[in-house]
């Protein structure tokens, strides 16, 4: 039986330039993957990827970012928003925007797209399929963007979002079943790294009133996550069914710094680390 070999990439604001990179490697060295299941920034990065548009998330990443039109205390004052998730994947992004997403390369390739976003009034995760998406309307990434507290509630199709990393932050079970034999996951943290929630929880007061079930993951998505991780190291990376690439160094990056130096490190150390990847596809397919 062929094997489908799938990717995560579970996103982690600007730091996921570290993931721009490595699918930057692999579109030069023309190594296609069967499946991606993008969270928040790693679904933009998964798009580009299939839209082969080597360098384009590098760019939002190392430039358009520092645009306040992009990030900035000015957006939350004036929108409620600190990320402007339509500048992104709406201006820039659209047809006639300064750097569009090639919209038919991506829905052309062989290659299956999941996006993860969570549902804030249910508290559920929802996956939004490729065959679903539609060109000039890239709500689903901005759903699965959306940063609590520091953004409203993103409303697309609907319903109302926040960040995919809350309900569901390193989604392998859901690549297993739609059909994954083997899986790479990409995360931004050493893999030693565990998150640790420096929240106040007064903080969450300011949505739980409205959204009681997401808010409930929301305190427990440090649990989720690094209990997700422990699991697929004891479990499924042991077994060689997953292979998780990580930065050696992440250089203390926060999740929206803006540090040029710190974003090219992240860049080029994902670049490189992109042979990872190669290794584990040509073993796979020589087994």
């Amino acid at each position: 039986m062929k094997e489908k070999i799938g990717v995560v990439d579970a996103g982690g604001g600007l730091r996921d330039i570290y993931g721009a990179g490595i699918f930057d490697y692999l579109l030069d060295n023309n190594i296609s993957l069967d499946y991606g299941i993008g969270v928040s920034a790693g679904s933009a990065n998964i798009a580009s990827y299939l839209a082969k548009q080597k360098g384009r998330n590098k760019v939002y990443y190392k430039d358009y970012s520092f645009r306040n039109e992009y990030l900035s205390f000015h957006n939350f004052i004036t929108t409620g928003s600190y990320i402007n998730l339509n500048y992104i994947y709406g201006t820039l992004s659209n047809e006639g925007g300064e750097y569009p997403l090639d919209f038919d390369t991506m829905m052309n390739n062989k290659s299956e797209m999941v996006v993860v976003a969570s549902n804030a009034k249910t508290g559920s995760p929802e996956y939004i399929y490729k065959k679903d998406f539609k060109k000039n309307d890239y709500g689903m990434f901005s759903a699965s963007c959306n940063i609590p507290i520091l953004d409203k509630p993103y409303i697309w199709r609907g319903n109302e979002y926040y960040d995919g990393g809350i309900t569901d932050p390193l989604p392998v079970k859901k690549a297993y079943e739609d059909g994954c034999t083997k899986v790479i996951v990409i995360i931004t943290r050493p893999i030693n790294f565990r998150k640790q929630d420096n929240n106040k929880k007064f903080v969450y007061n300011k949505i739980k009133r409205k959204y009681p079930e997401f808010t409930q993951k929301l305190i427990n998505r440090c649990e989720l996550y690094n209990q997700t991780l422990e699991n697929l190291l004891a479990n499924d990376v042991k077994e060689g069914k997953v292979l998780i690439v990580a930065p050696d160094d992440d250089f203390h990056m926060k999740t929206l710094e803006k540090d040029k130096n710190k974003l090219e490190s992240m860049y080029q150390e994902g670049y490189r680390d992109g042979k990872k990847i190669e290794e584990f596809v040509n073993k796979v397919k020589s087994e």
